[in-house]
């Protein structure tokens, strides 16, 4: 072979490998929540544990800052530890992380806000409080173990198909067989004898806002599809789960104002709400 075939060969092989980086995959790592046991003693378990309980009795717990009756993990499920229902393990290591929304690289603390904000459809904690350091604890120590910069297999809502057309008459039918059994015909959810929620509100002004991400169709339908009916999840077509999403996320619900900010490049997706 001689010294210039040899040259392109390398430089071939080079350029190969160049496109082969840019468009390969993001390293992911295996999703897995680590043992209560590894919760520390002292004032950082302490920490951990009612960081924990935040998420979980939010609107209880944070009533000047909740607006609405749901906790964080209506939609996290399990404390955050479910795969596909937006799960808070790995998540310390990703942030701060570029979002489209706001068009700005966004701190865990203020994509935690964002959530108070709009999915509880309240106010934002103070970035210094002891509650946002807390949750922030609860998250660092679900992430224990994931390197930093990597997400967890099972991060998000998982996939649906972005392309069927919804049909909120067929969404109506799917939630009178599939939803009504526990948020209620009238969509209120059920409550439990204390007055928390056994079954959370999906509409009206007990639920989330239209600024929230579950607002939209198809996250609402990648959430449904891979985790609803409860106990129950990928039982529904994923038509029949944009349906049902179209169907739940258009009924009356808070207004946002500020979602006239969102979005600053023209980037809007079609699925997102503009009116209560």
């Amino acid at each position: 072979m001689s010294y210039r075939s040899l040259a392109a060969l390398i430089l071939t092989g080079a350029i190969s490998s160049i496109a082969h980086a840019q468009t390969a995959a993001p390293p992911t790592a295996e999703f897995k929540v680590p043992d209560e046991s590894s919760i520390p003693s002292g004032p950082k378990g302490d920490a951990i544990r009612n960081g924990k309980l935040l998420l979980t009795e939010t609107h209880q717990r944070l009533p000047k800052n909740v607006g609405n009756k749901l906790t964080c993990s209506n939609c996290h499920l399990n404390a955050g530890t479910t795969p596909g229902a937006s799960p808070w393990v790995g998540i310390w290591g990703v942030f701060p992380e570029y979002r489209t929304r706001n068009a700005n690289v966004n701190s865990l603390q203020q994509r935690v806000n964002d959530c108070f904000q709009r999915s509880m459809n309240g106010k934002p904690l103070p970035y210094d409080s002891r509650e946002m350091n807390d949750i922030l604890s609860y998250m660092q120590w679900l992430s224990s173990g994931v390197p930093t910069g990597v997400s967890v297999k099972g991060r998000g809502f998982g996939q649906i198909n972005r392309e069927l057309v919804p049909n909120a008459a067929h969404g109506k039918e799917v939630y009178a067989a599939k939803c009504v059994a526990c948020h209620g015909p009238d969509g209120q959810g059920v409550k439990n004898p204390n007055g928390s929620y056994a079954f959370p509100p999906l509409w009206g002004k007990y639920s989330f806002n239209v600024g929230a991400g579950m607002a939209r169709t198809y996250t609402a339908a990648a959430f449904v599809r891979h985790n609803m009916p409860l106990g129950q999840p990928d039982t529904l077509t994923e038509q029949e789960a944009v349906d049902v999403a179209e169907f739940v996320t258009h009924q009356p619900r808070p207004d946002y104002p500020a979602k006239a900010k969102d979005w600053p490049k023209g980037d809007k997706p079609k699925d997102a709400r503009t009116q209560g």
